[in-house]
Order: structure tokens, then C-alpha cells, then sequence
């Protein structure tokens, strides 16, 4: 099986998790495995978990490594990390990798049912399985499918999406990709259907529900902080704003040192920082990266150390 997938922002993110050659490293969201390839040829005696939720990754993976007697491959959601490695005797690691969002396998993977280009079925599932798409669209009732569409896609237009949405399965179920794609389109302003392709925002806010993909991201990030030594990194890839925000808040919580009023003469609250930022603002793809691989010019990178 083939895994296409380009890592992204790859040597930013090897130099800033500082890999030493006998560390214990996690690798999240693993995907084909092309920033645990990286981290892999840095370690001679040390460890890496190659973690995906996906089958399909997770078969890439173990025939990708399986000559290599550093690599540890767990099929799991990175968001439950801390139990996945403790079962396997690892209490804390060096370093932690998270890459967020949807991989290139899966949107050019047509029957996966993540892209609105191709027609499938309505599926979205990273884990293949549990709830589907096609389940979420045609149960939801209006005011759960609004919020989820303005929340999680940023979409202005939720409510008359939501209102096509419930008319729609109304007439029949929505059970294909192009369906979706056409009743959104139907329900937008014409200049919107000019600016990129109109059903772009619901189909990830969508996919976000079906995979509870914030809640896990929340999870996972104070899991992976939980498992870091002291010197040990956490390099996060996000795609977009909500992803973004997330991981921003969650840094700037761990740098934060005292928490009282301004107005207190000294500190009662006790509180430290407990880890630093590497780079105070988010690494971004450079001309180079952007013309080789366009999926990269959304991505940033956060890293920060545990102090």
C-alpha cells in the first residue's frame, strides 16, 4: 500500500525538537512515517513511537521500519499517548512530534470521503471506524449542524448551510461527498462560490466532528507535556486558526509564571513556568517548501521546552 504524504515544515521541525541520539522520542500522528524517517536516522541506541490511528498508516508503517530495531509502531490515537506508552513501560520521552489535521493520503484517497473534488461516500473516519460523515449529516438537527459548521469551520454562512442541509436529507439521505458539496454551494452567496471552493470550511468542520478532533488535540497536548523529561521538546504542526489557537493558549499556560493580581506586593500563588518557548512565534513554510508542496502554506509550527 502506498502512503503518499509530503511531512511538512521537516527540518524545521527535526532541528527544533534537538534529537539526541539516545533519546526516547514520540511521533503522534505518524502518517507514512516521513518525520519519523528523520527523527529514526538520528538515533543509534534510542527509541522511536511511530503512533497513528489510522490502519492504513499504521500497515505503512510497520513495513516501513521493520528492519529498524529502533522503531516502535502503536496503532492508537495520540490523544490517549500517555496510557499507549506506559503499557509499553515508557514514562517519559525526549521528545514529542504532533502534525494535526487530515494527511495527503487520506484527502487524495477518494473512497476515504474526505475531499470535496471527488465523488465517495460521505465518510471523513481518520480511525475507519466509529460514526461516520453520512451518520452526522443526515441525525444532526439543525441547531447541533449550525453551531458545528460556524464553530469548527468558521463559516459565516452555518445557518443557511444547516438550513440546506436538514431540507435537503429531507428529500433524500446525503450520502455522497459531491452531494454535500453541491447543497453547500447551493446555499452560500454567489462571490462566495468565486473564492476557493465554497464547501471547503464545512467539509472541515465536519471532519473535525467526526474525528473530535479539538477535544483530542487538548488531550493529547497535555498527555504529551506530562511525558516530557525536563529538557524535552514538543513540536506541534497545525493547519488552521482553531488548531493554532489551541496549541498557542496551551504554551503560553506552561510559560506563564505568577498568576496573581498586579496589585499583590509579593507572590502567594506559587506558580512557576513550567517549560519555555523555543520560537516565540510560529515557524512557517518558506517559498521554497510552498512552491514544492502548496498543502504547507497554512501550516505553523510551535515548539517549546520543558523546564
Amino acid at each position: 500500500m502506498e502512503f503518499k504524504h509530503i511531512p511538512v515544515l521537516l527540518d524545521e521541525t527535526i532541528e527544533g525538537l534537538n534529537i539526541k541520539e539516545n533519546g526516547i522520542y514520540v511521533d503522534g500522528t505518524a502518517g507514512g512515517g516521513g518525520h519519523s524517517a528523520e527523527i529514526l536516522k538520528r538515533l543509534t541506541t534510542g527509541k522511536l513511537i511511530s503512533i497513528d490511528r489510522d490502519p492504513d498508516a499504521v500497515s505503512v508503517l510497520n513495513q516501513r521500519f521493520r528492519r529498524n530495531e529502533n522503531a516502535i509502531v502503536i496503532k492508537g490515537n495520540f490523544g490517549n499517548m500517555k496510557d499507549l506508552l506506559e503499557l509499553r513501560g515508557v514514562k517519559r520521552v525526549d521528545g514529542v512530534l504532533l502534525d494535526i489535521g487530515v494527511s495527503s493520503h487520506q484527502l487524495d484517497t477518494a473512497s476515504r470521503g474526505f475531499s470535496f473534488h471527488e465523488n465517495a461516500p460521505l465518510d471523513m473516519r481518520m480511525s475507519q471506524s466509529g460514526v461516520t460523515a453520512e451518520e452526522l449529516v443526515n441525525t444532526l438537527p439543525y441547531e447541533e449542524l449550525r453551531k458545528i459548521i460556524f464553530e469548527y469551520g468558521e463559516e459565516r454562512f452555518a445557518s443557511s448551510i444547516a438550513k440546506g442541509i436538514i431540507a435537503a436529507r429531507e428529500q433524500e439521505p446525503i450520502t455522497t461527498t459531491l452531494q454535500l458539496a453541491e447543497i453547500v454551494k447551493a446555499h452560500v452567496p454567489q462571490k462566495v462560490r468565486r473564492d476557493g471552493h465554497p464547501a471547503r470550511k464545512t467539509f472541515q468542520a465536519i471532519r473535525i466532528a467526526v474525528n473530535n478532533e479539538l477535544e483530542l488535540l487538548d488531550l493529547g497536548l497535555d498527555n504529551a507535556f506530562k511525558l516530557l523529561t525536563k529538557g524535552g521538546r514538543l513540536a506541534v504542526i497545525t493547519f488552521h486558526s482553531l488548531e493554532d489557537r489551541i496549541v498557542k493558549q496551551k504554551m503560553a499556560g506552561w510559560c506563564r509564571g505568577c498568576t496573581c493580581p498586579k496589585d499583590f506586593p509579593v507572590c502567594v500563588c506559587g506558580n512557576k513556568p513550567k517549560a519555555k518557548l523555543i520560537n516565540k512565534k510560529p515557524i512557517c513554510a518558506n517559498g521554497t517548501e510552498l512552491n514544492n508542496n502548496p498543502r504547507a502554506r497554512s501550516a505553523k509550527l510551535r515548539i517549546c521546552e520543558k523546564i
